[in-house]
């Protein structure tokens, strides 16, 4: 066996030789883009050659952009599409941020009822598949946390919720560089609940909200209901929030408070490096501007390690931390939380007076589920089930949709951006598929000001024939429409 990586005095390293062969394999289309290549001890073993010589192999492959490693599963053929720019999220050409009232019409809130429609197949809906959801068990819990506490399961627990479901919050926020104790922690009915009482605490009807642009649209309804106004700051796929320009419109607008999904940003799929987060909290700590941080998809992190909460940076308490169960666990019990910081009384007073306190048996189901020790167990399956399955979504957009579009590459959560060509309309593109009992989220939705016309997001929480047959069809749409056919 050769195990110095070297072949015969002045030939080219074994090493490269058999990167040239597998790249050839991906080139000739014997490994389609989004599935796994031998593992290197499978691949050792019929070349009769070192692990190392096949690892060297692999990683040049990864350099030349062929193929990816994914964490616990293996080598995979990389995808050809390329990610969005920046550009997506900067609205048009050398426009300054401005702030702008809120105006959630009909429209978007028709397009937001075909997304939860279980009649059509829901290509863009924001809901993680209830398949994976531990529903039995959960439902069990329900039950015997309700026999076992009789008394407790039908009364109010407070506004700041029970505390045996904080205390196992608490004991969870290490792995994302946060220390809460449980006094520190308000139950809430979602992290909807959570991002609006925040936004109650922190401003008052008229004030200006900055929030990255494209913006996840519930938040747009929670702002137009408060009568609050939007600030909105171009993000990046791959970065987030542009902290430049965050800085330039603090300096030139009243800004009350700043509004973020840091981990797997929906629609982006975007996370913000540690050192953005850092600069982003020294920035606003500078104004004494408060920042209301959404971490609902943080749990979904494909690789081994949870990215940190931007309020693991916070020294001053001006950061309000939301998050939930929902779409980890089950959306329908509708439990969250917020680490309110130097507002917790606020948030306590305003807890109290919206609906007194979070439904509790819920409560004690998820405490009971998170005690048992099951929740990483099944965080760890639901993981890698989506990491797959958003390969298999960005494959099937590079095979049906028109050349030139773009999809990002998210590390975690289920949500994704597709840029198709300029010539796309996708509010056209979203009628034409909803006729044909496909739902899709057109960029539109995602602006106060009817940004990203040519954009769509999509949800890999499912996968199906079906599920790729209705992309397809939309691919097919979006061909036409560039085209200029009907």
């Amino acid at each position: 066996m050769e195990t110095t990586g070297q072949i015969e005095a002045g030939k080219q390293p074994l090493y490269e030789e058999i990167a040239a062969r597998v790249g050839g394999l991906i080139d000739q289309g014997t490994y389609r883009p989004g599935e796994r290549i031998p593992s290197i001890r499978a691949l050792s073993r019929q070349m009769q050659v070192s692990v190392n010589t096949v690892m060297e192999a692999y990683a040049r492959l990864e350099d030349n952009g062929k193929v990816e490693a994914r964490p616990q599963s293996g080598y995979y053929v990389r995808s050809r599409l390329a990610e969005p720019g920046a550009k997506i999220a900067k609205g048009e050409a050398g426009e300054e941020p401005a702030a702008c009232c809120v105006s959630i019409e009909e429209g978007p809130m028709r397009i937001m009822r075909t997304l939860s429609d279980p009649s059509m197949v829901a290509l863009g809906g924001g809901i993680p598949n209830s398949d994976l959801l531990p529903v039995d068990k959960l439902n069990r819990m329900l039950a015997s946390e309700s026999r076992r506490f009789p008394i407790q399961s039908v009364s109010y627990t407070g506004p700041r919720g029970t505390e045996r479901l904080r205390t196992q919050i608490a004991k969870r926020s290490l792995s994302y560089g946060c220390a809460f104790s449980p006094e520190e922690l308000v139950v809430t009915s979602g992290c909807v609940e959570a991002v609006t009482l925040a936004l109650h605490a922190t401003c008052r009807p008229g004030d200006t909200v900055a929030i990255a642009s494209p913006v996840y649209y519930t938040f747009l309804h929670s702002i137009q209901w408060m009568g609050l106004k939007v600030l909105e700051i171009p993000s990046t796929p791959k970065e987030g929030m542009s902290i430049d320009v965050l800085g330039y419109a603090i300096r030139n607008n009243p800004v009350h408070a700043c509004l973020v999904i840091s981990n797997f940003n929906n629609p982006l799929g975007s996370v913000m490096p540690d050192d953005r987060k850092r600069e982003l909290v020294g920035l606003l700590a500078q104004h004494d501007i408060p920042l209301i941080e959404d971490d609902v998809y943080g749990d979904l992190a494909f690789g081994t390690d949870r990215p940190s909460a931007v309020k693991a940076y916070d020294e001053k308490g001006l950061v309000l931390y939301c998050s939930s169960f929902s779409k980890t666990l089950a959306p329908g019990y509708r439990v969250g939380w917020i680490a309110p910081g130097r507002y917790q009384r606020k948030i306590q007073q305003l807890k109290s007076l919206f609906n007194i306190a979070t439904a509790t048996p819920p409560q004690l189901a998820i405490a009971e589920f998170l005690t048992s020790g099951g929740y990483d167990h099944h965080l760890r399956t639901i993981r890698r089930v989506y990491s797959r399955q958003m390969e298999k979504i960005r494959d099937a957009v590079a095979r049906h949709f028109p050349p030139g579009t773009r999809v990002t590459r998210p590390e975690g959560g289920f949500v994704l951006w597709v840029e198709m060509p300029e010539g796309v309309d996708s509010m056209r593109l979203y009628e034409e598929a909803r006729k044909k009992g496909i739902g899709i989220a057109p960029g539109p939705l995602f602006s106060t000001a009817g940004r990203y016309g040519n954009c769509i997001r999509l949800n890999a929480a499912f996968w199906s024939e079906r599920v790729e047959q209705a992309l397809e069809t939309v691919g097919e749409m979006a061909g036409k429409i560039v085209g200029g056919a009907t």
